[in-house]
């Protein structure tokens, strides 16, 4: 900002230049001074800031980039928006919109639990309708693949189907989220959590990052936080802290009305039901605050088919001819593109687009192609890359330590090579490379053994 202050005086000057010139000598003298002062104009727009360049934009790819769903998904969880401040409770933000007109919204969306208004209520609206736009229209565009699913699942256990809009707060129903704490997918299982709820989680599958199964386990969970503590708030509460720390909360509170609780509760937890009502209300009024869908790459339709011996993407792609990136797309549980069909039926979605071509593919040229190659014993034993000895000297003293190398591919990040390796972290990774968290394709990872 302090440029364009600078400029203003000098503009003074020249205007005032271009009135003495014109009025003592007329146009003759007034060409001479602009010609005079071109070397000034020049260097006072070096001064001015520059526009940042437009950010990439549909029309910006390349046609192979527009067809790749993979692509558009990749773009669609890099958007950076508003972050809620720690100290929500205590700020005073401004609305476009009164008062009385968010209390008659909130009250005309008339849920099956109340959805009170205060403060901090109005804050977390305020959030999630005006201050986070990129985020919610990349919510805006996953709703219509996604709500449905949550609301089955919600259904099936007769829930109320408000309790979908939780994804937002757990992860901007994200599949692929993953937390500091190690809390991954959609709904944000903790590894004992989603093993109680009968998440599989092995070296090839992780189903936290299975909208369907994740979603159903959530619902479950939901449902029997309601059965013990009695109350939606507080159920909901209970998602994000646990059941155990909400009923400590009611014995201190002496109490199980929310707001008399609310002060009693762990301080990352008070703000998850207003949250949940700012984005109920967000998603509800999203065209009065000019809010729309951003284009994610999902396929309008979905395909499923089960698959019972252990198939690679990679087969499926040289096959049938399906990229690899969709595969992943569409299936993020399987973590190192391998479905485990020998274990058990898997799912496998496909876009309804490629399904022809899936099922054109021979099964016995499909589970053959370069089987020995892509499923060997050394493969699915997780053995898939080459042990290499690092050996270090210093002072006298030698130390041995061995690692394997992954190569990193289109789509990958530090968090998703982390997650082929168990008990691996995308903070691991960076210290033992001494590596930032960007990273390129071809780039080699250390993988260090344990």
């Amino acid at each position: 900002m302090g440029k364009p202050r600078r400029i203003l005086p000098v503009l003074a000057f020249l205007l005032l230049s271009f009135t003495s010139a014109f009025a003592q000598n007329g146009t003759d003298a007034l060409r001479a001074r602009i010609d005079s002062l071109q070397a000034v104009l020049d260097s006072l727009n070096a001064l001015l800031p520059r526009e940042a360049p437009a950010p990439a934009s549909a029309e910006g790819y390349s046609q192979a980039e527009k067809d790749s769903l993979y692509d558009l998904w990749c773009a669609s969880l890099r958007v950076t928006d508003y972050e809620v401040p720690e100290n929500i409770d205590s700020a005073h933000f401004a609305s476009r919109v009164s008062d009385e007109v968010l209390m008659a919204r909130l009250k005309a969306m008339n849920p099956v639990f109340a959805l009170p208004f205060n403060e901090t209520v109005k804050n977390y609206m305020i959030v999630y309708a005006e201050k986070r736009p990129k985020s919610m229209a990349r919510v805006l565009g996953l709703s219509p693949y996604l709500m449905p699913m949550l609301e089955e699942a919600f259904s099936r256990y007769d829930l109320p189907l408000e309790l979908k809009y939780m994804s937002i707060i757990e992860s901007m129903m994200n599949p692929l989220a993953v937390s500091r704490a190690g809390a991954k997918g959609m709904w944000q299982f903790m590894y004992k959590t989603a093993k109680v709820y009968g998440l599989n989680i092995t070296s090839f599958v992780d189903e936290r990052l299975d909208v369907s199964k994740s979603t159903d386990a959530a619902a479950r969970y939901l449902r029997d936080a309601y059965r013990v503590l009695g109350d939606w708030p507080l159920a909901i509460s209970s998602y994000n802290c646990g059941m155990g720390n909400v009923q400590k909360a009611i014995r201190r509170a002496g109490s199980r009305d929310f707001w008399s609780v609310y002060p009693y509760l762990p301080a990352e937890t008070r703000g998850y039901v207003p949250a949940f009502v700012g984005a109920y209300y967000a998603m509800t009024y999203a065209k009065d605050y000019g809010l729309a869908p951003a284009d994610v790459g999902m396929p309008a339709q979905v395909d499923t088919f089960h698959i019972r011996k252990n198939l690679h993407f990679k087969q499926i792609e040289e096959v049938a001819g399906i990229p690899e990136d969709e595969l992943r797309l569409l299936n993020p549980q399987y973590i190192r593109d391998i479905i485990p069909g020998s274990e058990g039926p898997c799912v496998l979605n496909l876009p309804y687009s490629r399904s022809a071509a899936f099922i054109a593919a021979h099964p016995d040229s499909l589970y053959a192609h370069r089987a020995a190659e892509l499923l060997s014993e050394q493969i699915l034993k997780g053995e898939d890359t080459p042990v290499v000895t690092h050996t270090s000297y210093r002072r006298g003293a030698t130390t041995s330590s061995s690692y394997s190398i992954y190569v990193v591919k289109s789509g990958d990040t530090l968090t998703r090579i982390a997650s082929k390796y168990p008990g691996m972290t995308a903070r691991r990774l960076m210290e033992y490379n001494k590596i930032g968290s960007m990273i390129k394709v071809g780039q080699k990872i250390k993988i260090p053994r344990k």
